[in-house]
C-alpha cells in the first residue's frame, strides 16, 4: 500500500506500537526514515534499529525503549508538523522548542536531518518534520 506521507506513516507506526507496548516495529525503509531513526537513537528515544532486507523490500526494524516496566514509556508523544499539504519552515532565529527544551524537533536542513538544538548550534533553518517528547 502506498501512502502520501511516509514519514507520518512511520511516526504513526511507532506511536501505535508504543501504545500497544510492542518490543519492535517494522517500517518500510527510505533514506529519510533511516535519518529520523538515527536521530531517535542518538537522542535516546529508541533502543536500536536494524535494516532488514527480505529480498524485495528493505525495512527498518525499530526496537522500542521502555522504563523499568512497559508502563513507563520513553516516547510520550510524536507529532508530524510539516505535511505534504502544508509545509512548515523555520528560520535559524525562530527554531521551535518542544516543551521548553525537554523534547526535540526533527528538522530537515541543507546540512541533513538534524535536531533543533543542532540546527541552532549550526545556525541553519529548514523544514520542521516532527516533534518528539
Amino acid at each position: 500500500m502506498t501512502t502520501n506521507d511516509p514519514i507520518a506513516d512511520m511516526l504513526t507506526r511507532i506511536r501505535n506500537a508504543n501504545t500497544a507496548k510492542h518490543d519492535t516495529v517494522d517500517v518500510p525503509a527510505s533514506k529519510m526514515k533511516i535519518a529520523i531513526a538515527n536521530i531517535l537513537l542518538d537522542e535516546g528515544y529508541i533502543a536500536k534499529y536494524d535494516l532488514v532486507d527480505d529480498g524485495a523490500f528493505k525495512t527498518i526494524r525499530i526496537t522500542l525503549k521502555y522504563g523499568r516496566d512497559k508502563n513507563e514509556k520513553i516516547i510520550s508523544g510524536l507529532k508530524r508538523i510539516s505535511k505534504p499539504g502544508l509545509r512548515v519552515y523555520a528560520g535559524k532565529e525562530d527554531m521551535p522548542r518542544v516543551l521548553g527544551g525537554l523534547g526535540i524537533a526533527i528538522v530537515s536542513t541543507n546540512q541533513g536531518v538534524i535536531t533543533d538544538k543542532q540546527a541552532r548550534k549550526l545556525g541553519v533553518g529548514g523544514e520542521v518534520l516532527a516533534f518528539v517528547w
